[in-house]
């Protein structure tokens, strides 16, 4: 059965999911899943490309480039077809929305406060927003640089040295974003949790996104009453 956002089980829950919230939904974190597979066969074969010792050892250097080609490719269709869920649509409107308490956020992570009374959030911090957003357009301009070098005619007043300055240049910047990702969800096992079974404790949320715990809870009474009226 199936959960609501602030609820502390879903209806006719057995005892293994008392005392947990729903945070993500199934397609939410297929389409997750799919886009960090995508994602790490681009990191890996862009590195068999470019890295000597590495390209050295791997070899077979055209399929490591039809690999990073196609996966680089294929990298945004999770995101289209996750479209398709109402859940996704609606943290997508989460991440591009910044609220007044995302800038208490900001200021605090500024001033190294550490306390999540100091650092308040939604059900994406100001950090997580910033990430998504930047990853995205990252992604787009590695797609548009990608494509000019593969197809060197498609607008021929861009050389395509200047192309594959860009890419390169914008695959570290992504790589070494990556690795921060990568470390700041090891550091926190509900997090990752929550992305692996789509539940986190109710301790962990009204800890460190009490906000999107009220939200969730005043959505939920306005809906009741709306159906109480009706």
């Amino acid at each position: 059965m199936r959960s609501t956002a602030g609820s502390t089980g879903p209806t006719g829950t057995g005892p293994e999911l008392e005392g947990r919230v729903r945070r993500f939904s199934t397609a939410e974190r297929m389409v997750h899943r799919a886009t960090g597979c995508l994602m790490l066969l681009c990191v890996l074969s862009a590195a068999c490309l470019y890295l000597g010792p590495l390209a050295q050892w791997v070899g077979r250097r055209h399929l490591m480039v039809t690999v990073h080609e196609w996966s680089g490719i294929a990298l945004p269709l999770p995101l289209l077809l996750g479209l398709a869920a109402p859940s996704f649509r609606a943290d997508l409107r989460r991440l591009n929305r910044f609220a007044v308490y995302d800038r208490q956020w900001l200021r605090a992570v500024r001033r190294r406060r550490v306390s999540p009374a100091e650092r308040p959030a939604g059900k994406f911090n100001a950090g997580q927003k910033l990430f998504a957003g930047w990853i995205a357009g990252a992604v787009l301009v590695m797609m548009c640089t990608g494509l000019l070098m593969w197809f060197m005619r498609l607008l021929p007043w861009i050389s395509r040295t200047s192309a594959i300055f860009v890419h390169d240049l914008l695959a570290w910047a992504i790589g070494f974003v990556l690795v921060a990702h990568a470390r700041k969800a090891f550091a926190d096992p509900e997090a990752r949790l929550g992305m692996r079974t789509g539940h986190v404790s109710l301790a962990w949320a009204q800890r460190h996104h009490a906000r999107w715990l009220t939200e969730e809870h005043a959505r939920e009474g306005d809906a009741g009453e709306r159906r109480t009226l009706e």
